[in-house]
């Protein structure tokens, strides 16, 4: 071995044995790590984090490897003008379990917390995102080849086919045109968002296998119902995401038991707890449970996310979207929930 082979292999050794020394949540920020006469020099990915996120940041590095012995000094180096915006899908294997609802009042409490945050409406063929976020009547438009997003009233940016054909339109396309639309609308003019959250159609057809193959989303959120028929294709749709190498960030429990509203007592008609049975059955976090309530339907049709609530967590129908989205909040930042 020559001494460019030899110096090559200590740079490695230096490298591995500083990644080593990280928490195992950041590993995936660092872009370089090099060790010259103890002064261990850090390159590492923040620029999708805020000011504080990024403090934390680089105290984390410098408390793991200030311990090393073969480390006399730390110097932290955070990018921050590499910004990648960070995609997560929203998705179940079955329809009507509530995703569109659950990634409405996720970006609002997300952007609520101060993320700048935008909703793809993936579901082409049945599009709910322009009413969940009361851009109904709000067309999109292009500059040259790239949509414009829309604006909500909830501080986040949207794209949907509610916004791009005539309401009640049915669009009669095949699998590629719906999968090359959906491309279209990630490679819109998103500006300085953060955070796109992907509102995924059921199933694992053409649009999914699209989107993984050219927008391969950072984390998936699965949705289902607690009843055993919705979990076997959530199932499903974890497969998917598995096998597309995209990890699964938790599950949700949507449709969680039912308050009467005339004597208030709870009913479950979809079953209960089934999500988070399955979800540590297979080693997933579980995010949370969302009951079914008369309120949060009628806020949906409205166009009035409970998420958007003046009380926050203290609003009964917000506060359950509100505790999944800082779980989500969490995993963005840390890599865990």
């Amino acid at each position: 071995m020559n001494n460019d082979d030899n110096s090559k292999a200590s740079l490695e050794q230096d490298e591995a044995l500083l990644r080593e020394a990280l928490p195992v949540e950041i590993q995936g920020r660092v872009r370089s790590a090099r060790l010259k006469e103890g002064r261990a020099i850090v390159v590492a990915e923040a620029g999708d984090l805020g000011a504080k996120a990024r403090e934390e940041l680089e105290k984390l590095i410098e408390n793991a490897l200030s311990g090393l012995t073969q480390v006399d000094e730390v110097r932290v180096a955070l990018i921050a003008d590499r910004r990648r915006r960070m995609i997560i899908a929203v998705g179940s294997g079955k329809g009507g379990v509530g995703k569109s609802t659950l990634t409405t009042n996720l970006a609002v409490a997300l952007a609520r917390m101060g993320r700048k945050v935008g909703v793809i409406d993936g579901d082409i063929y049945g599009p709910s995102q322009a009413r969940l976020l009361a851009t109904e009547k709000a067309k999109a438009k292009a500059d040259g080849d790239k949509l414009i997003p829309i604006e909500s009233p909830y501080g986040v940016k949207m794209l949907s086919m509610g916004n791009l054909v005539a309401q009640g339109k049915a669009l009669a396309w095949r699998g590629p045109m719906a999968g090359k639309a959906l491309n279209q609308i990630v490679d819109a003019q998103w500006g300085d968002t953060e955070l796109l959250l992907i509102d995924l159609p059921p199933g694992t057809g053409d649009v999914q296998i699209s989107m993984m193959a050219d927008n391969k989303p950072d984390g998936a959120v699965l949705v289902s119902t607690p009843q055993d028929l919705a979990l076997l294709d959530a199932a499903r749709a974890g497969q998917l995401f598995e096998d597309g190498d995209v990890p699964i960030i938790g599950l949700v429990e949507n449709m969680s038991g039912y308050a009467c509203p005339d004597c208030g007592h709870i009913s479950n008609p979809f079953g209960e707890g089934g999500v988070e049975k399955f979800a540590s059955a297979l080693e997933i976090p579980f995010l949370g449970r969302i009951p079914l309530t008369m309120e949060t339907r009628l806020a949906g049709d409205a166009g009035k996310p409970p998420a958007a609530s003046d009380k926050g967590a203290d609003d009964e129908n917000a506060k359950p979207f509100i505790v999944i989205a800082e779980a989500l909040d969490r995993w963005i930042r840390n890599g865990k929930v």
